[in-house]
């Protein structure tokens, strides 16, 4: 109760929105190189907004933020929310009549935030956007299909937060390998073996066994459940004998997941502390090199290669490409990582002025600026390659980009702003298959609002009855006769229904 008070008052904080600007009702394109992105008059456009924050919390004086603004002619004021608190202060927010002007959801089919626009909390964007003509970087530079990951009942409620298709990598200390005289994996159960040869050994020679071998965070290790589930094939859309399209979490393909994920904890390779690890406690023990494995954005290899080799000679991490039991280890991200939703509170004058900024933001040249930042002093070029600079690496970062569209970039969760271009090709060429051989989630992006209402209920429990199956707690016979159970509900074979519906929707032509 406490808690929710706190997150009360912090909502309560930021709610008064500031319409400082003139709202002119100008919607005329903006042209590539322009000095202002979003108003034709001289009056900054103040912007309220919530979104998460992935580092430290930047000054939005320092010289990244200061340009961004003159650029796009805003006035940012950023309730920045700690990525492991966004989930359950958005979820707050969405409930709460007290909305910013904009909020950036990282998840477009998070419950809290549908039935916040089922319920008018956020503006009908279809019609403002139209056919695009007079937004022209929405129009040419986003993700195919981006309207449709952000609709809801067919109207579009967002503009995106645009990221790359390959994001996430199973992540594995090669030079501890090489020490070893262990081969790079290739299949799941090469990979396993690996690990428990690493955790029962002493590869950052310290003299002690404390290496651990796969971390993370969440119901086992959260960011990267996906992809060793896509290995499991459970990613693929799975029927049960009515035609309905069960939840991934509650196929046969799954429990075998957990069923594996079982022997790595009995082998000590998934640590007992895995069920209640943190996102920030996995990425600090990652890049102080306690952990061998760890799935994350690929582009975090450098950062934290840097940060180990404070403290250990030399450390080089790989993303694997791993082959399961039924398909490769790998998921992809749709290309719209959620979206920039807009307060029915705000006037309709400044949605136009609001989409303008976007577009802006959606440019080549304000992308370019997103992720290098000022030349000469975010970043310098080395041989052709745009390398951060001190300041760049303090600057410019996952939370830089949180307060545009940015373009599409194949690559932008894989190269490192802090790598060479000899290490970033190398980077480039490691997981270049990632985009043709892995599975994006479908869940990403089909919606049923009666498992939304069922599941709420059942979650913990589900939860709990997972990691019970890992530690051995209880049987896999006794696992699988309460996933059963789930899916014999008739709530839950209603919403499979409507799962089967939303995926033949979106995938019409």
């Amino acid at each position: 109760m406490k808690a929710l008070k706190k997150y009360t008052a912090i909502m309560s904080c930021f709610v008064a929105i500031s319409l400082l600007a003139a709202c002119s009702g100008s919607n005329e394109p903006v042209k590539s190189g322009a000095t202002s992105g979003t108003k034709t008059d001289n009056a900054p456009l103040t912007i309220k907004i919530f979104a998460g924050l992935y580092n430290e919390v930047p000054d939005m004086n320092n010289a990244y933020w200061t340009e961004w603004q003159k650029r796009t002619n805003t006035k940012l004021d950023i309730e920045w929310v700690p990525d492991g608190d966004l989930k359950t202060k958005a979820d707050l927010l969405f409930a709460s009549a007290d909305l910013p002007e904009v909020v950036a959801s990282p998840d477009s089919t998070w419950p809290t935030l549908r039935s916040a626009i089922k319920n008018g909390a956020f503006w009908d964007l279809t019609p403002f956007l139209g056919d695009l003509s007079q937004y022209p970087n929405l129009k040419k530079n986003m993700a195919p299909d981006w309207q449709k990951y952000l609709s809801v009942d067919g109207k579009i409620y967002a503009v995106p937060r645009s990221r790359s298709r390959i994001d996430n990598g199973i992540k594995i200390r090669k030079d501890w390998l090489d020490k070893l005289n262990i081969p790079v994996p290739t299949t799941l159960d090469e990979y396993a073996a690996a690990l428990k040869k690493i955790i029962d050994s002493d590869p950052d020679g310290n003299g002690k066994k404390d290496t651990l071998g796969l971390i993370g965070h969440g119901v086992i290790i959260s960011d990267g459940d996906d992809a060793f589930a896509a290995g499991f094939g459970a990613l693929e859309p799975t029927y049960n004998s009515e035609g309905g399209m069960m939840d991934k979490r509650l196929t046969p393909q799954y429990t075998e997941m957990v069923k594996w994920f079982r022997g790595l904890y009995t082998d000590g390779v998934l640590p007992k502390e895995f069920a209640v690890m943190k996102k920030t406690q996995a990425e600090e023990l990652y890049k102080t090199g306690r952990a061998a494995s760890y799935a994350r954005s690929v582009w975090w290899d450098k950062e934290w290669e840097d940060s180990i080799s404070k403290t250990q000679p030399n450390p080089k991490i790989i993303n694997l490409t791993l082959k399961g039991p039924k398909d490769n280890a790998i998921v992809l991200s749709t290309g719209v990582s959620g979206g920039y939703y807009i307060s029915k509170k705000v006037p309709e004058a400044k949605v136009k002025q609001l989409l303008k900024y976007f577009d802006y933001t959606a440019s080549d040249e304000m992308t370019d600026f997103g992720y290098y930042g000022t030349e000469g002093v975010h970043h310098k070029v080395v041989g052709g390659q745009k390398v951060l600079t001190d300041q760049g690496v303090k600057e410019v970062n996952t939370t830089s980009k949180g307060a545009g569209v940015l373009a599409y970039a194949k690559w932008g969760k894989v190269e490192s702003a802090s790598g060479d271009k000899t290490y970033n090709d190398a980077k480039k060429k490691e997981v270049e298959q990632y985009d043709t051989i892995g599975k994006v989630d479908p869940f990403r992006y089909v919606y049923s609002s009666t498992f939304n209402n069922t599941w709420p209920k059942y979650e913990s429990e589900f939860k709990s009855m997972v990691t019970k199956a890992i530690v051995s707690q209880i049987s896999m016979d006794e696992y699988k006769a309460y996933v059963e159970k789930l899916n014999n509900l008739p709530e839950m074979k209603k919403a499979f229904m409507e799962n089967a519906e939303a995926y033949k929707e979106f995938h019409k032509k």
